[in-house]
């Protein structure tokens, strides 16, 4: 005589379970992957803003560089790119160490994005693009150099000024109450402005035979420089301390 079996309500459950968790994490999955392809970073490059969809975090920092040369048709090697007021030097370093994720910036710095000013030579001369130069170099002197004095005399007081001109009267920049986010903040807004300017100074032409204009941009860049190095050098001895 055979036993009738009694089949628990359970056994017909677990399939059922196992049949929508399966399509549930393929969801997921799908909705996740559609995220991550919409993830982009804006890189800088003179007065342009390009778009460009994020790698993986794991992804090195040659992939940006590559998708990057691809669109301007520049040489890999022949720009920095430069992420919160520093230049990224490791292209073997993942992207996630220099902290870039969504909407981070990157600028270009170098390159040959001059190229469309050759336009209309005839009506460039050495003068008109010595004073260019000049006037680009004033403006740094007159509204970076002191915010950066103050910033560096804030987060380190014994921090030599400049020697330039002498600075105007200038805004309260900084006071004793204010944040580590906020220094940060004010690090990264100057040195993004530096760097606009080297980008402006760079894309500057001067040609071949006007010798006096070379001197004079390679003496504006030296001096913007220099100053976004004071200003990094001042901000890393800090964060060290």
């Amino acid at each position: 005589m055979q036993i009738p079996t009694t089949i628990s309500p359970i056994h017909f459950a677990i399939p059922i379970v196992l049949i929508l968790l399966r399509v549930a994490y393929a969801q997921a999955k799908r909705l996740v992957g559609s995220s991550n392809k919409s993830m982009t970073y804006v890189v800088k490059w003179g007065r342009e803003r390009l778009y460009f969809p994020l790698p993986s975090p794991d992804s090195k920092l040659s992939v940006i560089r590559q998708q990057v040369a691809d669109y301007t048709q520049l040489p890999p090697n022949s720009f920095k790119l430069v992420h919160a007021g520093a230049v990224m030097k490791d292209d073997n370093a993942l992207i996630s160490s220099y902290g870039i994720k969504e909407k981070s910036t990157i600028a270009i710095v170098g390159g040959d994005n001059s190229a469309p000013i050759k336009s209309a030579p005839e009506r460039r001369t050495e003068d008109s693009i010595i004073s260019q130069i000049r006037t680009e170099l004033d403006k740094v002197r007159q509204t970076l150099q002191p915010d950066v004095d103050d910033f560096l005399s804030f987060i380190e007081p014994t921090a030599t000024s400049s020697a330039s001109a002498p600075k105007p009267a200038a805004r309260p920049l900084l006071n004793k109450t204010e944040k580590r986010s906020d220094l940060a903040q004010e690090h990264i807004r100057l040195g993004e402005l530096l760097l606009q300017s080297l980008l402006r100074l760079d894309a500057i032409n001067a040609e071949g035979e006007w010798e006096e204009a070379r001197k004079e941009r390679k003496g504006a860049v030296r001096e913007v420089q220099g100053l976004l190095d004071r200003l990094d050098g001042g901000w890393r001895s800090r964060t060290k301390a």
